[in-house]
C-alpha cells in the first residue's frame, strides 16, 4: 500500500498522468472516494498519460465513455462512472463484464462498489480522500 498527498488540481492530474505509465491492456482500475475527492481529475491526467487528447469529462449521465488509445498495446480506454446507478440490475445490458475482461482495454471505474460482485479479483484499487481545500490523500492498494 502506498499513500500520496497532493496539494492542487495539477498535482492530482500529474499523479494520474504518471500512473498511466504503469498500465497495460486488461487492467481494471477502481477509484473509491467521495464526491470532490479528486477521482475525475486523476482520470483526466491518466487519459493524457495514455496519449488521449480529447477532453475528459465524467460520464455521470451516460455511465460509459470510450476513448481510443493511439500508443502502446491497449486500444481502448473506458471511463465508467456509476454514481447514478442504484443496483447492478440497472447496468445489466451494458456489457461491463466483457469490457473488463478484454485484454485490449484499460477500464477505469468511479464508484465501483456499486457493482462489487462483477469486479474482477485482479484489479487495482485506489482510495481518494478529501483532506482540506486542495489537499487530497490518495492510497494505492
Amino acid at each position: 500500500m502506498k499513500t500520496i498527498s497532493t496539494h492542487s488540481f495539477e498535482e492530482t492530474r500529474k499523479l494520474g498522468f504518471d500512473y498511466a505509465q504503469t498500465l497495460q491492456g486488461g487492467d481494471v482500475v477502481c477509484l473509491h472516494g467521495d464526491l470532490g475527492s479528486g477521482k475525475t481529475t486523476f482520470v483526466q491526467g491518466l487519459a493524457q498519460g495514455l496519449g488521449i487528447t480529447q477532453k475528459i469529462i465524467s460520464p455521470t449521465f451516460i455511465i460509459v465513455r470510450l476513448y481510443e488509445i493511439d500508443k502502446g498495446s491497449s486500444k481502448n480506454f473506458y471511463h465508467i462512472d456509476l454514481y447514478r446507478v442504484e443496483t447492478e440490475h440497472d447496468i445489466a445490458g451494458l456489457g461491463l463484464v466483457e469490457l473488463m475482461n478484454d485484454k485490449e482495454n484499460i477500464v477505469v471505474i468511479e464508484w465501483p462498489e456499486k457493482i462489487a460482485s462483477l469486479l474482477p479479483q485482479n484489479r487495482k484499487d485506489i482510495l481518494f480522500k478529501y483532506v482540506v481545500d486542495d489537499e487530497r490523500e490518495i492510497v494505492f492498494e
